[in-house]
This record gives C-alpha cells, structure tokens and sequence, in this order.
C-alpha cells in the first residue's frame, strides 16, 4: 500500500428519490406516462446520490478512507442528506451553504426503459476550488472530481474553475481522476465548448472515466446524434462496435493527455485503454502499480451476470469506486477491471447505489469462485 492512503471525492451530490414502479417491462415510455395518467407506485428509496455519493460511499464500502467535499444547502433535503452521511461517518467535509438548495434528483427507474433523471442542481452550480481545503489534499493519493457538467462554475469562462480544482489537486502531489455526466442538450451546460473544456482539463487528468455516451457528445457531436438516430429507441450503449466506435473515441482523449482511460459503456461492459510506461510513472510511485503491466493496454471487460436488475442509477459512479479500489491497491489491470464490473453488477440488485457494494476481500472472492460474464 503507498503512504498515502486516503481518497478525496469532491463535486456533484444531491439527493435521489426512486419510486418504486410495479409491474413488467414497458416497451414505451408513453405507455406509462401519459398526462392525466394517476400511476400507483410502491415505496421510495431516498438515498444520496451524485458522484460524491455513489462513488465515496461505495469506495467507503469497499473498505477504503474516504473524505467527501460538496456543498449542501441549510435546508431540510441538507438536513437528511447529512444525516444519512452521518452514518458511514462521512459528513464533517460536507458545507452547508445557508441561502442555498440542496440538489436533489427524482429517478424514474422504469422496467424496460433507461433511467429519466429530474434533476435541480442546487448548491452544486456554486462549488469552486476554495471549496476545497489544501492541507486535506496533502493527504490524499488520489484525488475523484465527478459530474462537472451538472455545475455551472465549472463549464462557464471556459472551464476556467474546472482547471483550477484539478490543478489544485496536482500540485499537491495527487492522482487525479475526473468523471463527467450527460448533460441536457438544450442547456447552458450541453451548449458549453467541451472540446476546449476537456482539451485545458486532460493533461491534468491521470484516470478519465466517463461513459462512452458522455463522451461522445462532449467530443463528437454529430458521430452522437448519427449513433442516436441508429439506436431509435434502444440505448446507443447496445450498438456499440469497438473499432467503429469505441476505439476512435479513446484515440481522441489520450491524445489530450489521458493516462489512465475507463470508458463506461453501459450493460456490454467496460474499455480500458492506458498510456505508456514512462506516462504511468507517477501514478505507479504514489499506489504501487506495476507501470510496465499497465502500459498500453488496450480491452474490454464484460459485465457480470446479476441476480436481479432493479435500478442501473449509479452503477457506472460504483464501478469506478471499483476501479480505483484496485488501483490503489496496487492490482494489475485485468483484476481493476474485474472488480469494477463487480462493483458495478451488484449496485443495479438495489435501488440506491451503494447498498449492495462488498468489501473488497468479498468481491475478489466471489469473481474467483467463477463468476459468469453476460454474453
């Protein structure tokens, strides 16, 4: 284990409320929702949610010290959110932000359909680098900024205060790791100039795990609708071909700078794609990776065989935790990878994201004892 231990996971968190919806799969969401339309659900799972909670919380479960840094407004949806992190002892970095609304999301996890997130930002579109304290960071080995498209400060000026909290991390000696979310096309944020965003914040990046889907609409706008248009109503994640799609991608973010990529690519699995040795070495100093085994990798991981699929919401933010788990503990590529599609499979058995994560030990152990892969 490298002496650096801990993880910081700062950004985007909020709220999720997740009614439970009865009955078999919909082929059509307008067969469900439709105006006038009374549904009768069963109960709801509130849970925190964004990527401070979904990857922090199932980093803690894994078994990893894991600090949290977001802002949450002085609110009552503020006072349950830190109570609920109260409970895994997580809450003391949390800032309560008096004037402001906590973010929260309502899920609709529909059987047959892809999530639909309602979704207020609140006290996230006012998180900035100063929200970050630096002696914090000084004990940090890796540093996870998730969701930047769902906060304002850090899309408007150009990115300008995105560049600040990762350079902020840098300097003070961390592996930076930086995950991102589908933002509305018609917003400010799905308007915002991502290529020069992701072209100043990338050489900062030492681990980029975003979702194949994120990332092409960030980078390739037309090749995402063209892919829309092809998927009609399926998800554009079960189209997917590695070398038409999946490949070029990846080309276009380690050639921004990218050591360590993990493209998120829905229920087919995960994409992993590294850079040279030489590249690796710091990452390799601070968690204790073997840098010539993780050098140019370049393959798929599978997703594993669930019990049950009762909410994906998450499951990609848990997968990471998965991922970074590994690497901190200094496993080679194919286990960080195996353990993140793990981590990911057991998150979609609940509603909340993190409830079903096992400690680390659990889950080598059950991919040891064989494991089935889809496909």
């Amino acid at each position: 284990m490298p002496a650096r231990t801990k993880v910081i996971v700062a950004g985007c968190v909020c709220i999720d409320i997740s009614p439970e919806f009865r009955g078999g799969r919909v082929a059509d969401i307008g067969e469900l929702l439709r105006p006038g339309k009374l549904i009768e659900t069963g109960k709801a799972t509130i849970s925190p949610g964004g990527a401070v909670s979904n990857t922090g919380l199932a980093l803690k479960a894994l078994g990893e010290d894991v600090v949290l840094m977001a802002r949450i407004g002085n609110d009552l949806l503020g006072d349950t959110l830190s109570g609920i992190m109260a409970k895994y002892g997580v809450e003391d970095s949390m800032i309560r932000a008096p004037g402001e609304d906590t973010a929260y999301s309502v899920v609709l996890a529909i059987p047959g359909i892809d999530r639909i997130f309602l979704h207020d930002p609140g006290a996230n579109h006012t998180f900035c680098a100063d929200d970050i304290p630096q002696d914090g960071l000084e004990d940090a080995a890796i540093f996870h900024f998730g969701y930047p498209p769902l906060m304002r400060t850090m899309f408007r000026d150009g990115g300008d205060e995105l560049i600040k909290v990762m350079s902020k991390a840098k300097a003070a000696g961390c592996i930076t790791s930086l995950d991102m979310a589908m933002a509305d096309p018609e917003s400010e944020a799905g308007q915002a100039d991502w290529p020069s965003i992701l072209k100043k914040a990338l050489p900062l990046t030492d681990i980029f795990v975003p979702s194949f889907e994120e990332l092409l609409f960030m980078l390739d706008r037309s090749r995402y609708d063209a892919l829309k248009a092809e998927a009609g109503k399926d998800d554009i994640t079960e189209i997917l071909d590695l070398d038409r799609d999946i490949r070029p991608l990846a080309d276009k973010s380690m050639a921004m700078g990218v050591k360590v990529l993990l493209l998120k690519c829905g229920v087919p699995g995960l994409y992993l794609r590294t850079a040279d040795k030489e590249s690796l070495t710091a990452i390799s100093e601070m968690t204790g990776i073997d840098a010539s085994k993780w050098s140019g990798c370049d393959a798929f991981e599978r997703s594993y065989v669930t019990e049950k699929v009762v909410s994906a919401s998450g499951a990609g933010d848990t997968s990471i935790a998965g991922f970074l788990a590994g690497i901190l503990h200094g496993e080679s590529p194919e286990d960080c990878l195996h353990i993140a599609a793990a981590a990911g499979a057991l998150s979609v058995t609940e509603y909340d994201a993190v409830s079903a994560i096992l400690p680390l030990a659990d889950i080598k152990a059950k991919i040891e004892a064989g494991w089935d892969k889809i496909g």
